[in-house]
């Protein structure tokens, strides 16, 4: 269902939830070609993958985008493989070029007084036409919306889910890198960026940092930076080796959250969280982040890389979410694709 509203979500009463507002479902996209890992890499990724997508359902649902039948029955072969309780997985035939669902899947938005749902289909041209084809991922939110029955509206522009950080409490976090880039939105302003983060994810406020981590192909998503934990309070990564070329980054990015003020006029509580130890593959600096976390119902999913920092980080978290439990699943592999489990990720709400 489409509709042509002349109000925006935000006037209609619609909001995107903080991440850990009750799911009904998660969304992925299966691995199905070797657009972000070779045919030998998805075997090392794969353990790690279906490990999520246990972890995920023993709270709620989870949704795998399946590109054909083929892939459907290796979806199942693998879930069963892995002890996954198959009454817990939907696998809808929704054809997909590449894995990233937090990217190309839907915002999917509700109204607590209606008790309505509703998808925003932002544009999806992978990262700044980095990675074609991906005609197929821009298809993915209305493919959803269908398979819903949920109204979708169309902003018209390039918005991915990893460049948007939300607070439940009117606040959205971002980063001038990502959304301010030429590859994205060129005829595009600042203000008329925020204007849409606005009018189509229901917020009131736009608070922006600089930059990413190194080797971010997303040019610098906040999802692997900065993350709400709940209405006043982030996790702000920094790097604590001052040779290391994030340190600088996130330095900068620290100083600029220090100065911000939410709605409220309070200033933000922040809670530092440490990088992991470099992760490099064939001379490539990897974007390795414990901020890459999933709130799922049952755990915040986090990924770990084999180093002295992992038990740290996930200490820190888990203080973070006294309500829920905290999961380590080693990301070593998965993040080669140059992303880990938040980017894999899409929330679908409960309303």
């Amino acid at each position: 269902m489409t509709s042509d509203f002349s109000q925006t979500p935000q006037q209609r009463g619609f909001v995107f939830p903080p991440e850990w507002h009750p799911h009904r479902a998660t969304w992925l996209s299966f691995p199905h070609t070797e657009a972000s890992w070779s045919r030998q890499r998805q075997e090392l990724m794969l353990p790690a993958y279906l490990e999520f997508i246990k972890t995920i359902s023993e709270g709620e649902k989870v949704c795998i985008n399946a590109h054909n039948e083929i892939v459907r029955q290796t979806i199942e072969m693998r879930l069963l493989m892995a002890g996954v309780d198959m009454a817990q997985i939907e696998l809808p035939l929704h054809a997909t070029n590449d894995s990233w669902c937090r990217d190309h899947g839907p915002g999917i938005l509700i109204n607590t007084t209606t008790k309505e749902r509703l998808v925003v289909n932002w544009g999806y041209n992978a990262w700044g036409n980095k990675y074609p084809p991906y005609d197929r991922d821009d298809l993915i939110p209305v493919a959803i919306a269908n398979y819903l029955g949920l109204e979708h509206v169309t902003p018209g522009i390039v918005m991915e889910g990893g460049s948007v950080e939300f607070n439940g409490a009117g606040t959205v976090l971002t980063s001038r890198a990502c959304l301010l880039n030429q590859n994205r939105n060129p005829h595009l302003s600042q203000a008329q960026i925020e204007q849409y983060l606005c009018h189509y994810y229901g917020v009131e406020q736009v608070l922006w940092i600089e930059d990413g981590i190194v080797g971010d192909d997303t040019d610098g998503h906040i999802d692997d930076t900065v993350r709400f934990v709940n209405a006043d309070t982030v996790l702000a990564i920094v790097e604590e080796n001052k040779a290391d070329e994030n340190y600088p980054i996130l330095q900068h990015n620290l100083q600029e959250i220090k100065q911000m003020r939410l709605l409220n006029g309070k200033q933000l509580n922040i809670v530092e969280l440490p990088m992991p130890a470099p992760v490099v593959s064939d001379g490539l600096r990897l974007p390795a982040s414990y901020a890459n976390f999933y709130i799922s119902n049952a755990a915040v999913i986090v990924p770990t890389f084999r180093c002295a920092n992992d038990q740290r980080a996930l200490d820190i978290i888990a203080a973070c979410f006294p309500d829920r439990k905290t999961v380590g699943i080693d990301s070593t592999e998965v993040v080669w694709g140059l992303g880990s489990f938040h980017c894999l990720s899409q929330q679908e709400p409960l309303v």
